[in-house]
């Protein structure tokens, strides 16, 4: 692998280099009325990322782009020009006196979602457009409207909705804030629950292995959610919400300017639901009783004359959730096999800050220091089994990044360290273990911002369990044609599974606890180890003048070891290494289209092929999908001089069959099947904007009432050998209706 990439970027520097290049210099007059040479001024070609800065004596070389003959030069302190070069094959210019330009206010339009065709790894953007069209609560509820993440209950209790992209569940996303580990460990299951959606401002998802500055524990893809900033967010902001299943929330932002530099923000969420619901008669609660409170402080430091930027971010959150049979007491609990009950207790304090410099004269040039420290506690039980797990982790990375002669040649180098200190007590029986791992890292990038672009990124870590080992990680983006592109990535990631954790819901059963060890040193199996490849192709196009675009992926992933999490014996849970092949593939076509003006719809059909050697033979990955069928539609009038407009949101879903784990045998002395019937949802809103401070929506959630009809096996004795509540393909609760304002005050 380190030979391809080396043969790769020595033969696009020697195609660049043997390019048509332009020189020049830059000078500038002195007092006395003298010419002199202006080292560090940047030069580039117009609407491209081609440039170059000037040498000592102020002479430059820039490759020559045949597009574009409008040459930039730009130097602070001093006016900056653009320059028609035609034919020219020298240039000799003195940079002029800086002049004082009347505020200009540009507004642009952009998409709610919007794949990147520049960037060499599969991008995609969310807006806040986007998350508004749904029922955000929470990070976990922000993807209800994007084909490429599927959201799944992970059981009959806990109401918890966790995500799968590419086939993988979320444990295989590397998933940050603001490119900072956050949803690991003991957070695997509720921690993007812990985020709420009106704190997000941007989500970006990264289809594949991802970058390699951000860790190695990425396989799958990457979700890095975006906060508000103290410095653009209102001044102002809360948003009500309630929903016929009994929910309730308020979110409430505070921000202040307090200097020319210094802005700080309060953020407070609250959320409760009391109601108890047993819709299907089965005497369990269909949604857990919640409470939530969730408080942020964020600072944040911007010099944009001397470059630097920061953020520090303080948060506190406390979380309780109690489900299980719906006259269960949680004042008192019951251990005396009359009735069951569960509670999840949680509490999380974080400190985490940014530091950002820009080198003023040298724009390209960057420096990054982050840190984060995390305090997790989580105490719980499931009927008569205790559960609790204590994570507090530490992680800092620092990145500078700069170019490589000219702007077509940038790169990254950094350091990170992690450390996890873990303490878990599962049933009658405590882990515990500290993990710590050290890793270099380099990067490289080449990007013509035309036809070609390709990034390059090894690292080496030393971890204290998983020894010393290399992570390397290729993407490649070609542009055909007019707006066609193509993409590939291949790139290996490494992970220790946390069991426990990842696999809450194994509590709520009466299945027995099955570690079958393999002399490894996390639980007694190995780290999982896999490679991840994947190809696009994305097409823009205009269709009866309207615009429009295809985007057609597919990407597998075959894991050298995987931790096995084996529900096939309906009496057990099995864990242990792979012996054999895992492999997952997913192919994808979405398209988009604007039909009207401020009309748009999004099609997509993708297929999942998941299949895994388990010790009783290789079967499909239970509880997953094969075929989903996705369709979007949104429409918005035009807002008036006040802002007020209407806005109409519409989701369909088709869900194929999903395989139910237990063998044929197993499931049909319980009376199931082997697989589940397919079945769609609809969900909808509608929001009436009044003006730019006050707007209410309205919306329904699985309108047409689809339900599982026995989410929880043998629910009629909870202490008997056939209680599972694990099995779950389907929604519970069936439809839910909700309604909020949101007022902004400037």
């Amino acid at each position: 692998m380190k030979n391809i990439v080396g043969i790769t970027i020595l033969l696009i520097n020697s195609i660049c280099y043997s390019q048509v290049t332009f020189k020049g210099k830059v000078l500038y007059t002195n007092e006395k009325g003298n010419e002199e040479a202006v080292p560090g001024v940047s030069v580039f070609w117009l609407n491209t990322q081609i440039g170059t800065i000037t040498n000592d004596d102020g002479t430059f070389r820039i490759p020559r782009n045949k597009a574009n003959s409008y040459l930039i030069i730009s130097h602070i302190g001093f006016k900056t020009d653009t320059l028609l070069i035609q034919n020219k094959s020298y240039l000799r210019y003195v940079l002029k006196e800086k002049e004082i330009l009347e505020e200009v206010e540009i507004i642009v339009s952009k998409e709610p979602t919007q794949r990147s065709f520049l960037d060499a790894q599969n991008i995609m953007n969310i807006g806040n457009a986007e998350l508004l069209k749904a029922a955000c609560c929470n990070l976990s509820e922000s993807f209800e409207t994007n084909p490429s993440i599927d959201v799944n209950f992970s059981d009959a209790l806990t109401g918890t909705k966790q995500i799968q992209m590419l086939g993988l569940k979320s444990p295989y996303l590397l998933i940050t804030q603001e490119n900072i580990p956050s949803v690991r460990g003991a957070s695997q299951v509720f921690g993007l629950t812990f985020t709420p959606g009106s704190w997000v401002e941007s989500i970006q998802i990264t289809k594949g292995a991802g970058s390699i500055t951000n860790g190695y524990e990425s396989i799958s893809g990457q979700i890095n959610a975006e906060l508000i900033k103290p410095f653009s967010d209102s001044k102002f902001f809360t948003n009500f919400y309630g929903e016929l299943g009994g929910r309730l929330e308020l979110n409430t932002h505070f921000n202040q300017k307090l200097s020319d530099k210094w802005y700080t923000g309060f953020y407070l969420h609250g959320s409760n639901r009391s109601l108890k619901f047993d819709r299907n008669s089965d005497g369990f609660l269909d949604n857990p009783l919640t409470n939530q409170v969730n408080i942020m402080n964020r600072w944040q430091y911007i010099d944009s004359e001397k470059g630097w930027i920061g953020f520090v971010n303080l948060r506190y959150l406390n979380d309780t959730k109690q489900t299980g049979q719906i006259f269960y007491d949680f004042k008192k609990r019951d251990k005396n096999l009359q009735l069951w009950g569960s509670e999840i207790n949680t509490s999380k304090a974080a400190i985490s800050t940014k530091l950002g410099y820009v080198f003023p004269d040298l724009p390209f040039q960057k420096f990054s220091f982050q840190m984060s420290y995390n305090d997790h506690q989580q105490k719980s039980y499931f009927g008569l089994k205790d559960y609790d797990i204590y994570h507090k982790s530490f992680y800092v990375n620092g990145l500078f990044s700069s170019i490589i002669g000219d702007t077509r040649h940038q790169f990254k180098v950094g350091a990170s360290f992690l450390q996890d200190d873990y303490f878990e007590l599962v049933i009658d029986k405590n882990f515990k273990r500290k993990e710590h791992d050290l890793g270099v890292f380099f990067e490289y990038t080449y990007d013509d911002n035309e036809f070609f672009s390709l990034t390059a990124g090894i690292r080496l870590d030393f971890h204290n369990l998983l020894g010393a080992f290399l992570t390397p990680r290729v993407h490649a983006r070609y542009a055909a044609w007019n707006k066609g592109v193509f993409k590939a990535s291949i790139g290996r990631g490494v992970r220790s599974a946390n069991i426990f954790a990842e696999n809450l819901q194994l509590f709520a059963s009466s299945r027995s606890v099955n570690i079958q060890s393999n002399k490894g040193k996390i639980y007694g199996v190995n780290p999982e180890i896999a490679w991840n490849a994947g190809v696009s192709f994305s097409q823009r196009f205009r269709l009866i003048d309207r615009k429009g675009s295809i985007s057609i992926d597919y990407y597998k992933t075959v894991f050298q070891n995987k931790v096995i999490v084996d529900w096939e014996n309906l009496n057990a849970i099995s864990f242990y290494d792979l012996k054999g092949e895992s492999k997952a593939e997913s192919f994808q076509v979405e398209i988009t289209q604007n039909v009207l003006p401020y009309f748009n719809i999004r099609l997509a059909y993708r297929l999942n092929n998941v299949k895994t050697d388990y010790e009783s033979g290789r079967f499909e990955k239970p509880l997953l999908a094969r075929n989903r069928f996705f369709v979007n539609t949104s429409y918005e009038t035009i807002s008036n001089n006040n802002g007020a407009q209407w806005k109409f949101d519409f989701t369909y879903n088709w869900l194929g069959n999903q395989r139910i784990p237990g063998g044929n045998e197993g499931l049909k002395s319980r009376g199931l099947a082997s697989y589940s019937k397919p079945y769609s949802t609809i969900n909808a809103q509608v929001t009436k904007v009044f003006s730019k401070t006050f707007e209410v929506y309205l919306g329904a959630e699985n309108i047409t009432d689809v339900r599982q009809d026995v989410p929880i096996q043998g629910h009629e004795n909870p202490f008997g050998a056939y209680f599972d509540t694990t099995i779950v393909y389907a929604p519970i609760f069936g439809s839910n209706y909700y309604t909020g304002l949101r007022i902004k005050l400037d």
